[in-house]
């Protein structure tokens, strides 16, 4: 009975590890993502219920963030650098680092290891053959964690080696709280991210024309074998949003539901990151809170023309007030210097109060080259810095030498010997 017991308990624990095992493997994406169905309901009664303000209590998601890709600036956020763990937007690194430095038309032939990673899936087997191009489809728009397991392996050697890359890559774009160990995303303790770090990647991934291109597709046909197969895009915005272009989806059981969105209307272009939302519904419904939050509430403002405007007026006021020590001069040609990126997003409400401060040094002292930084302007809203200008003398400032006290001293002594004279 002892033994029969004992054997009970053996068969137990090597049950509970292979269950607890096939949940880790099979979280990501497996059913939810893969499934395609019609959103456009939901995404409509979302729509109808959003207004010019956002509610935070209303954002089911952990972390998230909306991110302006041309003014490189916050509009949004919630917990957006806390580290996270972020599932198959894992991807998007994934997907960058093979078009980096690899020839999407070479065909490459599945492993056991590939073909045998569960979760979400190409369908891949072992001894496929199959293109690189049409594996990232497959990692992109059904979320293939077989095609980024083959990928890893054509490029890094191995996972370990994949994952060498990604994180060279995340270090050369400053993503200090990134760290990968590998290419589709399952969860593991050194696995993570911020909401933040994942916005800075996908706007450098777009600007790569075949990454936005593939993020964008809704439908594409790869091949297999030589036999053709039908993806679908998993991204439930693309197609059904205004604007939408992209980009990558994901789950697991430590993430949750996860959704990386690129949206474009007219010249504003934003990223939306939704990280730990319980649900499909709320990771969907969030994003387009946030997407609509950001369009209907923000605008452009120009830097330099704000700063040019703002230093013309001052210099008209205080200028002619201002003394350089030993300088030869009482006239002086002072201008604020460009930025290179001018573009502010700016709360519309908040565009007239943006506020300029002008700061020149008081120790001024000729000689002073042309281009020698004087002072500063800064520009800020609500007592934070949107951006710090130079102020330079655009002309030499020269120092008083023995010419110069000559002539003052011959012309004021025959000036003053008029006086006298008269």
């Amino acid at each position: 009975m002892k033994n029969i017991f004992i054997k009970f308990v053996n068969i137990f624990i090597l049950f509970f590890v292979v269950i607890t095992s096939f949940n880790y493997s099979f979280g990501d994406d497996y059913l939810e993502d893969n499934t395609v169905v019609d959103v456009s309901a939901e995404i409509s009664e979302t729509l109808a219920q959003t207004d010019d303000n956002l509610d935070a209590s209303s954002i089911n998601s952990r972390s998230c963030i909306v991110y302006d890709r041309n003014s490189h600036m916050t509009l949004y956020g919630k917990n957006e650098k806390k580290q996270v763990k972020m599932a198959s937007t894992t991807k998007i690194m994934t997907s960058l680092i093979i078009i980096e430095n690899c020839d999407l038309s070479e065909t490459i032939e599945v492993s056991k290891k590939a073909a045998g990673t569960g979760g979400s899936r190409l369908g891949l087997k072992i001894g496929d053959k199959i293109t690189i191009k049409d594996l990232l489809y497959g990692l992109m728009l059904c979320s293939g964690n077989d095609a980024a397991v083959a990928l890893a392996e054509h490029a890094g050697g191995d996972i370990q080696g994949f994952a060498e890359l990604m994180n060279k890559k995340a270090s050369e774009l400053g993503l200090a709280n990134t760290h990968y160990e590998s290419p589709h995303g399952l969860d593991s303790d050194g696995h993570y991210t911020t909401a933040y770090e994942l916005a800075i990647l996908t706007d450098y991934a777009l600007k790569n024309e075949t990454f936005s291109k593939i993020v964008g597709t809704k439908n594409y046909t790869v091949t297999i074998n030589g036999y053709p197969k039908n993806l679908s895009n998993t991204n439930e915005l693309l197609g059904n949003l205004n604007g939408v272009y992209g980009v990558k989806t994901g789950f697991t059981n430590g993430a949750n539901r996860c959704l990386v969105t690129a949206c474009k209307r007219d010249n504003m272009d934003i990223i939306c990151v939704v990280l730990g939302a319980d649900t499909k519904n709320f990771r969907t419904q969030d994003s387009i809170k946030l997407i609509e939050y950001a369009f209907k509430n923000f605008t452009y403002a120009n830097a330099n023309e704000i700063a040019s405007n703002s230093f013309q007026n001052w210099k008209e006021e205080n200028l002619k007030y201002l003394n350089i020590n030993k300088s030869s001069s009482t006239s002086f040609e002072f201008e604020v210097e460009t930025c290179e990126n001018p573009i502010l997003s700016v709360k519309k409400s908040d565009i007239d109060n943006i506020e300029t401060f002008i700061s020149i040094n008081s120790d001024l002292e000729a000689p002073i080259l042309s281009n020698t930084v004087i002072g500063s302007l800064t520009l800020s809203l609500d007592d934070k810095t949107l951006i710090s200008l130079n102020i330079i003398n655009s002309k030499d400032i020269n120092r008083k030498d023995i010419t110069y006290y000559l002539n003052y001293f011959f012309t004021n002594y025959f000036n003053i010997l008029e006086q006298v004279l008269e």
